[in-house]
């Protein structure tokens, strides 16, 4: 018998796409990895960070965007409503929690304080965890 509330969804978890994070994981340059795997949002949010880093907020904003929509695909597929935990701890589902919070910092970069603030509830509303792993704690 659990405990879970009954009135809140269960934990999303997205499947592991090996060979992406795989590819990733080797190195590979984050470009290659989005070319050859679209849908895997860990790839977008490499090149997002990576675009911020160097102080391109635009193609941030963009690169994040796409993360962000290719998550918000494959939460869905797994069952996801719109709202519900999306729990940090699960690799898999570090891709689009990374997407949404560089999403969070180009729009704030680029004065979108409200796409910030919808950025920032949502991973509050995923998992808090991933505020503090992103830096947006």
């Amino acid at each position: 018998m659990t405990n879970r509330n009954l009135l809140e969804p269960p934990e999303t978890l997205l499947p592991a796409d090996e060979a992406a994070q795989s590819e990733l994981d080797s190195g590979a340059d984050p470009t290659d990895v989005a070319a050859h795997h679209p849908t895997f949002s860990a790839a977008w949010a490499a090149l997002a960070e990576r675009a911020a880093d160097s102080g391109g907020h635009i193609a941030s904003y963009a690169y994040a965007r796409t993360g962000y929509h290719r998550g918000l695909d494959a939460l869905r597929k797994s069952g996801w409503k719109g709202f519900g935990p999306v729990p940090w701890a699960h690799l898999p589902n570090q891709g689009v929690l990374r997407s949404v919070a560089a999403l969070a910092k180009a729009a704030r970069a680029i004065g979108e304080d409200d796409e910030f603030e919808r950025c920032r509830a949502l991973l509050e509303d995923s998992d808090p965890a991933s505020l503090r792993a992103t830096g947006l704690d």
